[in-house]
């Protein structure tokens, strides 16, 4: 990770155009390729970021930072007050609440809640990024790609998002399909999911347990 503190100025141009004033901020340049901007007074929320991939060029005096799109972070670089790098290795993971971890057991242990012919290829399938939850097949042969979430939100579509992004480069898995799976799946999580063609899935605790009739309720 490469942290640098600058007065900056920042322009992004693609879908829409936006400007940030030149003010000194936190740039975060991270292992993945991302690039993110930030303020000392937003939490952890950026003022602007590109997602990987994307490609950083950096001039004398100005950063550009392209993705996949042709869209653009221009950072113009003012005065840098801090440039360091840092090695951070390899992430261990979030380590998953109690009924997080047991839903992801259940479910794989239990493919065929999702449909008669789904098989498991894996837990915790291994990425650059992190762990896919639950890497399958389904009925027609086809990789999905399950996160699982107590609370569904839009993080984790944004979560499952890059690894799906990922996992389709790799031949030998491509194409691979999402599925967004929670006991509760927020509003916008769905949208954002839906809009990405990614399925979302209600998961029955109980009835992944076997207290109850299996019930999954797909939209």
């Amino acid at each position: 990770m490469r942290l640098v503190i600058a007065r900056c100025s920042v322009d992004y141009a693609g879908r829409l155009t936006a400007h940030l004033p030149s003010a000194p901020r936190l740039i975060l340049v991270k292992a993945d390729g991302s690039v993110s901007v930030h303020a000392d007074d937003r939490a952890y929320k950026p003022l602007n970021w590109m997602s990987p991939p994307c490609t950083l060029k950096e001039g004398e005096d100005k950063w550009t930072v392209e993705n996949k799109a042709g869209e653009k972070l221009i950072i113009t670089m003012e005065e840098v007050l801090h440039d360091s790098s840092h090695e951070l290795g390899v992430d261990p993971g979030l380590i998953k609440d109690g009924v997080e971890a047991h839903l992801q057991e259940l479910l794989a242990d239990r493919m065929d809640t999702l449909g008669e012919g789904w098989t498991l290829i894996r837990r915790e399938y291994p990425t650059a990024i992190g762990p896919v939850d639950i890497l399958c097949r389904d009925a027609d042969g086809t990789t999905v790609a399950i996160e699982i979430k107590r609370r569904g939100e839009i993080d984790g579509v944004e979560q499952l998002t890059r690894y799906l992004d990922l996992l389709n480069r790799d031949p030998h898995l491509a194409p691979v399909k999402g599925m967004f799976a929670a006991q509760e799946i927020k509003p916008q999580a769905r949208v954002l999911a839906t809009d990405r063609g990614i399925d979302c899935v209600t998961l029955d605790y109980d009835a992944l347990r076997g207290i109850e009739d299996d019930k999954l309720r797909l939209f």
